[in-house]
């Protein structure tokens, strides 16, 4: 937190996105400091789905022949591009959600499965909304997921700034709630 001294985390009060990005970074430090390593599996595979599109869109563009020769061409472009943004889709409705951040557990940990880290800002409201839950909640490690519903006023200043320290220790008690569960069981 020294750095962020230096560096005040800010944003534009009038703007709900930039305060969500502004809150969602933050957490991911707070997380990801905390012994969770980050899993980019999802991302990376959307990433390789979303340049697949790309390569078959190129195909269907570039391909040497002219329309009446290039049709099952064509034809088998369409298809495929339809079939995996379909999936893209899938994914992001099914797997991310409102998620932001998917981890692996601490390597020290008895636990066996890592964490989805999730929030909503909604338009129009000052409520924040961070939940965390298990990667795998069918796991017999995975806790019970935990939410903080907050307004965002009690994190930032008039002129924009995040009050980190007061962020910190919210996101935190969060994390030990989550964890703590496993204590109760």
């Amino acid at each position: 937190m020294a750095n962020s001294a230096r560096n005040p985390k800010k944003a534009n009060l009038l703007d709900s996105n930039s305060i969500k990005h502004v809150l969602d970074e933050s957490v991911k430090e707070i997380v990801t400091s905390r012994g969770f390593a980050e899993d980019f599996r999802l991302s990376n595979l959307r990433l390789l789905i979303g340049t697949v599109i790309i390569a078959v869109a190129l195909l269907a563009q570039f391909y040497p022949k002219k329309f009446p020769e290039n049709r099952d061409v064509l034809i088998g472009c369409i298809v495929l591009y339809v079939v995996l943004n379909g999936i893209l889709q899938f994914i992001s409705y099914t797997k991310e959600k409102n998620a932001f951040l998917f981890t692996y557990p601490p390597p020290a940990s008895f636990n066996s499965t890592g964490l989805i880290v999730s929030s909503k800002l909604p338009r129009f409201t000052d409520m924040y909304t961070l939940s965390i839950a298990s990667a795998d909640p069918k796991s017999i490690s995975a806790n019970k997921p935990v939410e903080l519903i907050k307004s965002v006023t009690t994190w930032f200043t008039k002129d924009g700034i995040l009050v980190e320290g007061l962020f910190w220790n919210d996101v935190e008690k969060l994390i030990k709630d989550y964890n703590e569960d496993r204590k109760r069981r």
